[in-house]
Order: structure tokens, then sequence, then C-alpha cells
């Protein structure tokens, strides 16, 4: 052994993200799967996709759609989510200029904020939210501003907002339907955010990957929909959630062409390009729009068969208007916090859950967790039959 091996070592540095620890997601469902539990945790379908979306994917492949495609993806799939967005919404983008894919939603939000959050910057988020938001606020040097969305609604308190803006604010993310309230923002609401941001410079991040999961006849109220909104805004969706393919990793990102200029910079040199056969598979099923269409009344029926079998339970229900996942109330089962609550679930009845308080930068307890519907109905029967005994 030479001096040189005995004296190796792996060099200590300061961590880019030294708060950040394995995600609640990872740890609840391997503590699923230890205790055999039923994970209505992690927010993926158990069942398959449509053959048909497989089928199209196959084909791709076979007619040798298998080297790099385009950076801001391949032209039919842009081309059809054009087509998409501005038959639901009446917004034009250009598919050459503003219309870019991307490796799934969250390195769509990723490359948005690197692209355009400086050292020093503020991004307002609206606690509870997506876990990955402030972390890449942090990666790209500037400063997660954390609003609370109005505890027991988690609607939009515009007041705060408004106070919570300063000159070093770059951009405001907002996500609707939301993760994890499943509530969704009203046209009044969008409306209000748009008076507030219009005599300003600020950008908007507007995470919609459950754009299609919106119930009892109410419309998704995307960005694209108000002009004073859809001129600063990146707007995001994931075909992994409208299609039950999330181990796919197939998002986009709407936006002006300034803006996806810039966003393009960031995306050609951290994943450069996204799977080829997946992205002619995808413009191929989007020929038709039936499967996203009728998205609502499928989740619906699930949202409502899992409501149905807690009901006369001691789980308080949450409003559930988008989404595809369930909120409720635990002060009636137990004097447990929320994590310690979802622990003892998972391992003593055998359904794991999500702790809202993972949502929020101080870990806010209000006593509710969260389930994810997006499962076969003999999974959510079998984890209703042990939730009934709560």
């Amino acid at each position: 052994m030479t001096n040189a091996t005995s004296a190796a070592r792996t060099p200590a540095f300061p961590s880019k993200l030294p708060n950040v620890g394995t995600t609640i997601f990872t740890v609840m469902s391997a503590l699923a799967t230890e205790h055999n539990a039923v994970n209505l945790g992690q927010g993926f379908p158990d069942f398959e996709c449509a053959p048909e979306l497989v089928d199209a994917v196959t084909q791709a492949m076979k007619a040798g759609h298998n080297q790099y495609p385009p950076m801001p993806g391949v032209p039919a799939l842009r081309e059809a989510v054009a087509r998409k967005i501005e038959a639901l919404h009446g917004k034009a983008y250009n598919p050459n200029t503003e219309i870019t894919i991307t490796a799934g939603a969250t390195q769509a939000i990723i490359t948005a904020i690197l692209a355009v959050v400086h050292p020093g910057d503020e991004v307002i988020v609206l606690d509870p939210c997506y876990d990955s938001y402030a972390p890449n606020i942090d990666l790209a040097g500037g400063k997660a501003v954390r609003v609370p969305l109005t505890p027991g609604t988690f609607r939009p308190d515009f007041a705060k907002i408004s106070a919570a803006i300063t000159p070093r604010t770059r951009a405001i993310i907002i996500n609707s339907p939301h993760n994890p309230s499943a509530t969704i923002w009203t046209a009044e609401e969008m409306r209000q955010l748009e008076a507030l941001l219009a005599p300003t410079d600020i950008l908007l991040i507007s995470d919609e990957v459950y754009e299609h999961m919106v119930f009892d006849g109410a419309e998704h109220q995307s960005a694209a929909r108000f002009a004073g909104l859809a001129a600063r805004a990146f707007i995001v969706s994931s075909f992994g959630k409208t299609f039950h393919v999330t181990g796919w990793k197939v998002g986009t990102v709407a936006a002006p062409a300034a803006l996806t200029a810039e966003f393009r910079k960031v995306h050609q040199f951290n994943v450069f390009t996204v799977n080829t056969p997946m992205q002619h598979g995808l413009a191929a099923y989007l020929q038709d729009p039936t499967p996203y269409l009728q998205l609502p009344a499928f989740y619906q029926a699930k949202r409502d068969l899992f409501r149905q079998g807690l009901e006369g339970s001691r789980l308080k229900l949450l409003p559930s208007t988008g989404s595809y996942f369930q909120c409720v109330d635990i002060s009636a089962v137990s004097d447990l916090n929320e994590s310690d609550f979802c622990q003892w679930l998972t391992r003593e009845v055998g359904v794991a859950a999500i702790p809202l308080s993972a949502f929020y930068g101080d870990s806010f307890d209000q006593r509710v967790v969260r389930f994810c519907f997006a499962k076969k109905d003999e999974t959510l029967r079998a984890a209703l039959e042990r939730l009934r005994k709560l």
C-alpha cells in the first residue's frame, strides 16, 4: 500500500442544500413497503396507462426514433401541445418559440428558476407547497419568501402576498390544482393576481400539472387564460400526471418567446433534450383529445369512492376540488402530530399517508394529512376497510 493510498480521503465541502434530507415521500413509501401497508402517500397511480399510448411509443421505437430529438422537443409534440392549450384556454403559443418539452415538471420548474433567479433575488412561494420549490430557489442563489395560504381553506391571501413583495422579488410560484390541499384557484383569484402583478416586473411560474383533474363541473383556470399573467408566465404541465405515466418524466413549459429563449439556454445545458420515442408516442396519442377530456370524470369517480368510504368515520374530510389528493383532519382520531400520526397509521393500521406539515417551511402542523386516490378501486377499498376501523 502506498502512502498516497493510505492517505486517501474524500474531501469535505460545504453543502449547497444543508437543510435538505430524504423527502417525506421516499420515507413514507419505504415505511409502507416495510409494513406491507396500502400506499396512499406518494402521488403516483398503481394502474397502467392506456395500451394505445404504449403502442404509439413502441411504433416510434420501431420507426427508428431513437436518437437525439431537437433540443426544444419533437416538433409534432410541441405543435400538439400548442393546439391543446389554444383549444382549452384560447391562448395561441408559437410551438417553435414558445413551447418546450422537458424531462418532467420538476425539471421544468428548476430550469425556469435557474433561468431567471439571480443571487439575492426573492421568490414568493405559497405554503404549503411542493417540496422542490424552495431547494430550487436555494440552488439559484435566491431566497424563498414563504407566504401561507389561509389555514383551513388554503385560499390565497392577497394582502399577505402583496406585503411580501419587495424590490428584490423576481418571481412568484403558484400551483393550481394544488398539491397538497386539493384546492383550485378561481377565475376571480387569478384576476386578483393579475392585477397585483400588473405594475411590477415579477415573473410567474404557474405549476399546472394537475390541470385535467378538476371536479364538479369546475374549469381549470390556467394562467394562459389571463393576458396579464400569460405575458409573464412559465406555465408548467406534465404528461406523467395526465396519462398515468409518472415514470416517463415528460413535461411541458409554455412561455412567451423572450422567456422561452432564456429557459432554453438553461434547458440545453442540464438535460439538453428529452426521451425521443416517448415524445413521438405522446404526439400521436394527443391527436385524440378524449383521454384528457375524460380525466376529470375518471378521477372524480375515484374521489367519490374514497370520500364515501370515509363518511361516518372520525376522519374529517376537507374539500377536494382538484388534483388526485384528499386531505383529512385527524383531530378526532389522535393526539399525535401529523408526522407521528402518519408513521403510526402506516405501522399499526396499514395505510400510508403524507403529513401536510412536510409541505411547510416551518413544519406548521394543523392536524391534517393527505391521501392519494390515484389508485385502483380495489386498492382504495382495501385502504378504506382499514381506515374505517379508526
